[in-house]
């Protein structure tokens, strides 16, 4: 074996036995929609009121996440990545500057405050379908599982 070939092999043990300690698992991930080229992956989660949902950019193009103003639930507060106060403000940014971009690896988060179903797209794929949609269910947050150690 080359050196190379045993560097490549040694560095790739030693990533996999260290993912353990980190807390860190085959399947885990840190987000809970993922954004592809073209779709929300999921494309509808369910999440109980108070929770946060964590949006992170997996595909290769810079995308949006931003609330279809007139589906949000009586009371429920507008989101949109690039913080921006309602949908016209997130389409006029992304249309002048691509204001709200998430570029790949980065996140957008927002909590649900209010029960009901919001619903989302990015703006410069919602022609192509890009749309996605959260479910707020009036019940207690399921605790997350705590890493073994």
């Amino acid at each position: 074996m080359d050196r190379r070939r045993y560097l490549v092999a040694v560095g790739t043990g030693a990533a996999l036995s260290l993912s353990g300690c980190l807390g860190l698992s085959e399947g885990q991930r840190s987000y809970d929609v993922g954004m592809t080229p073209n779709s929300f992956d999921p494309g509808t989660i369910t999440v109980a009121k108070g929770e946060e949902v964590v949006w992170e950019n997996t595909g290769t193009r810079d995308h949006t996440v931003t609330a279809y103003e007139a589906s949000l639930p009586d009371g429920a507060a507008f989101f949109a990545s690039g913080g921006y106060d309602d949908e016209k403000a997130a389409r006029d940014a992304w249309a002048n500057s691509s204001g709200g971009a998430i570029s790949n690896g980065e996140t957008f988060t927002h909590t649900f405050e209010i029960p009901g179903e919001y619903e989302y797209f990015c703006v410069p794929h919602e022609t192509g379908g890009m749309q996605g949609t959260v479910i707020v269910e009036d019940r207690t947050p399921t605790p997350s599982p705590t890493p073994e150690e």
